[in-house]
C-alpha cells in the first residue's frame, strides 16, 4: 500500500486555500513498488497504457491460461513492447497486481487526514483498502496464488495495511477514545480480513462480495471496541 505521511495539497474552497491536516502514522512503512517510479516513467506512453489496460483484464479473468503471445495479441502491441515491462507472463501478473495495490493504497491514504478520529479514520481507510479484493473473482484468486511471489507480495501488503490499523488504533487508545486493547492483535485481524474473505473456498459461500464482507466485520469490531 502507499507510503504514509505524503503531504497531502492545499484545496481551495470558495477560492480560499485550505490545507488539509498531515495524518501521521508511526511505524507504517509502504513497501517498495516493483515497478520502481523512475523505471515506470522509463516506460513508453503506450507501455503505460497497456499497464492500465492489463490492470482491469487481470482482475477480471487473469492471465493464467494465456501467453505472453497471446497477452501481446489482446494488448494490441508487439512482443517487444511487453517484453519491456516484464521478463514473463509471472512477473508481469505481479507487477501489475502491485501497481494496483499501490494505487488503492495511496488513495486510501489520500482520503484522510489528522482532523479525523483514529476510529473514523480506521474505518474509512478501511473501506478504501478493501477495494483491492472488490473485483477478484475465485478463478483468479485461484490463478494468482499458484503465481511465484504472490504470497509474498500479498504478505508484504498487509503487513502495511496492519501497520497503519495498529497506528490508528494506538492513537484511539491514546486519546481514550476505546479502552486499552492488543492493538497489534486487532490491528492483525483487521489487516487479514479483505484477503480472507477473497479466498476462493470463502469467496464462493459468502453471501456478499469479499469487499462488503470484509467492511461488515470492520464495522463490528470497531463498533464492539467503541462500546467496550
Amino acid at each position: 500500500m502507499s507510503r504514509a505521511g505524503t503531504k497531502r495539497s492545499a484545496r481551495t474552497t470558495g477560492g480560499d486555500e485550505e490545507a488539509r491536516p498531515r495524518l501521521r502514522l508511526p511505524g507504517a512503512r509502504a513497501p517498495r513498488p516493483l515497478l520502481r517510479p523512475d523505471t515506470e516513467r522509463a516506460l513508453t506512453p503506450r507501455q503505460r497504457e497497456i499497464l492500465d489496460e492489463l490492470e482491469a483484464l487481470v482482475a477480471k479473468e487473469g492471465l493464467a491460461d494465456l501467453t505472453m503471445a497471446e497477452i501481446a495479441a489482446r494488448m494490441n502491441c508487439s512482443l517487444r513492447t511487453l517484453y519491456g515491462i516484464a521478463p514473463s507472463k509471472d512477473e508481469l501478473v505481479l507487477i501489475v497486481v502491485d501497481r494496483s495495490l499501490h494505487r488503492i493504497g495511496r488513495a486510501a491514504i489520500a482520503g484522510l487526514d489528522g482532523a479525523m478520529s483514529p476510529l473514523d479514520a480506521l474505518r474509512a481507510y478501511l473501506r478504501a483498502a478493501h477495494e483491492a479484493v472488490q473485483p477478484t473473482t475465485a478463478a483468479f484468486a485461484r490463478d494468482f496464488a499458484r503465481v511465484p511471489g504472490a504470497t509474498r507480495l500479498v504478505d508484504a501488503h498487509r503487513s502495511y495495511l496492519t501497520a497503519v490499523a495498529q497506528s490508528l488504533l494506538d492513537r484511539a487508545v491514546a486519546e481514550k477514545q476505546i479502552r486499552p486493547v492488543d492493538t497489534a492483535a486487532i490491528a492483525h485481524v483487521l489487516g487479514g480480513l479483505g484477503r480472507e474473505f477473497a479466498r476462493p473456498e470463502v469467496a464462493e459461500i459468502a453471501a456478499a462480495s469479499p469487499k462488503a464482507t470484509a467492511d461488515a466485520i470492520t464495522d463490528v469490531i470497531l463498533l464492539g471496541l467503541e462500546r467496550a
